[in-house]
C-alpha cells in the first residue's frame, strides 16, 4: 500500500501517463499541441529541480505548488523573454496536466484546484495586417523563375494566396491531398487541408495554381509533401516563413 501511495505521489509516472496515454491515446490531439505540451514540460522540470533541489525523479506532485508554478512563468516571461501567448500556451498545457491527475487520483483533486486557479494574463491583440493587390503581385513576380527554386517559391507563394493555409499546414500537404483535373476543367481542383486539431478542409484551387503545382508534383510519389526544400527533405514551417521572408524584403 505504501509503494502505490509514493507511485501516484511521484510525479514521473504521472508525466508519462499524461504524454503517451491521455495527448495521444485517448485526446489524439495534433502533433504541434502534443509538441508544445511536451516542450512546456521540458522547462518547467529543469526549472523545478533547480529550485527545489531535488533530483528530477524524486520530484513529487505536490512539488508543483501553485506558487511554484507561478515562479515558473515569471521565469519565462523575464529570462526567456516569453510573450503573453507564450506564457498563457504553457499555462494551459500546465493546467491540462494537473486536471489529468485530479481526475484520476482523488488525494490531488485539492492540488489540481489550486494549479488552475492560477489565470491566464490578456494579452493585448494586434490588428490583421494585409497586403493589396499590387504588394501580392509583386510577391509573387519575386522568385527567379528560370531556376526550379524559383519555381518551387512561386508556386508556394501563389498556394499560400489561394488557400490562405497556415505556414505549417502547407508544410504538411502531400501530393495525395491533390486533387488537380485535367485541362479544360481545373477550376474544378481542390486540395485536402489538415488543419489544427486534426481538423480537415477542402479548399478550391484557381488555376493559375494548378498550372504551378502540376509540374512541381508530376512523377512523384503521392505519399511526398508537395513541398520540398534544395536537398529533398520537406520544407518546415520555420523554412515557409525564411522563404517568405526573404522574397519580402
Amino acid at each position: 500500500m505504501k509503494k502505490k501511495a509514493k507511485d501516484t505521489a511521484l510525479l514521473g509516472p504521472w508525466v508519462k501517463r499524461f504524454l503517451l496515454e491521455h495527448l495521444v491515446g485517448e485526446r489524439n490531439l495534433a502533433r504541434n499541441t502534443q509538441q508544445s505540451y511536451r516542450d512546456t514540460l521540458r522547462l518547467l522540470l529543469p526549472f523545478s529541480v533547480s529550485r527545489l533541489g531535488k533530483p528530477i525523479d524524486q520530484l513529487s506532485v505536490e512539488d508543483l505548488s501553485a506558487d511554484h508554478i507561478r515562479e515558473f512563468l515569471q521565469d519565462i516571461e523575464v529570462k526567456r523573454e516569453c510573450s503573453v501567448a507564450t506564457r498563457n500556451q504553457r499555462l494551459a498545457a500546465i493546467h491540462s496536466l494537473a486536471r489529468f491527475i485530479g481526475m484520476r487520483s482523488p488525494e490531488h483533486v485539492q492540488w489540481c484546484g489550486e494549479v488552475r486557479t492560477i489565470l491566464f494574463k490578456k494579452a493585448p491583440r494586434s490588428l490583421m495586417t494585409y497586403l493589396e493587390k499590387a504588394e501580392m503581385d509583386a510577391l509573387l513576380e519575386a522568385p527567379d523563375r528560370s531556376t526550379k527554386l524559383g519555381c518551387r517559391d512561386h508556386a508556394l507563394l501563389l498556394f499560400l494566396y489561394n488557400t490562405g493555409a497556415r505556414a505549417d499546414e502547407v508544410a504538411h500537404v502531400r501530393i495525395k491531398d491533390l486533387d488537380l483535373a485535367a485541362t479544360p476543367n481545373r477550376d474544378a481542383s481542390s486540395v485536402l487541408i489538415h488543419g489544427k486539431g486534426n481538423k480537415q478542409r477542402r479548399c478550391p484551387l484557381w488555376t493559375r495554381t494548378v498550372n504551378e503545382l502540376s509540374p512541381l508534383v508530376s512523377s512523384r510519389d503521392s505519399t511526398e509533401n508537395v513541398f520540398l526544400n534544395r536537398t529533398g527533405q520537406p520544407l518546415t514551417r520555420f523554412g515557409i516563413h525564411t522563404l517568405v521572408e526573404r522574397h519580402a524584403a
